[in-house]
């Protein structure tokens, strides 16, 4: 099971952490990612980070602003949210990869198995 945290409202510039809390399968096993689904839109790649925490693969409209680490000892991963836009208005979901051997450039929602309920972000302009 996956649960996310760390929901918010944030002014546009702002910053906001995520926080998403594992259990179940070994969790230093797995790529884990972060999706997220604008109103109206399609869930979408957001990050993912490989299984030491050494890889990371971001989408390009977050590279450089969002940055995605991972606590194999406490089965944590977050994602830190910086210069927010209103556009990053989203709910945020984690993910844990369908398979041990997918690989952190994974961005394919089927490539990831297990799902949290999602976290909303709102960024006002």
């Amino acid at each position: 099971q996956l649960q996310a945290s760390g929901e918010g409202l944030v002014q546009a510039g702002g910053s906001l952490r995520l926080s998403c809390a594992a259990s179940g399968r070994t969790f230093s096993n797995y790529v884990m990612g972060w999706f997220r689904r604008a109103p109206g839109k399609e869930r979408e790649f957001v990050g993912a980070i490989g299984w030491s925490g050494y890889s990371t693969n971001y989408a390009d409209s977050v590279k450089g602003r969002f940055t995605i680490s991972r606590d194999n000892a406490k089965n944590t991963v977050d994602l830190q949210m910086n210069s927010l836009k209103p556009e990053d208005t989203a709910v945020y979901y984690c993910a844990r990869a369908r398979s041990s051997y997918t690989s952190s450039s994974a961005r394919g929602l089927n490539e990831y198995g297990d799902w949290g309920l999602g976290t909303l972000v709102t960024v006002s302009s």
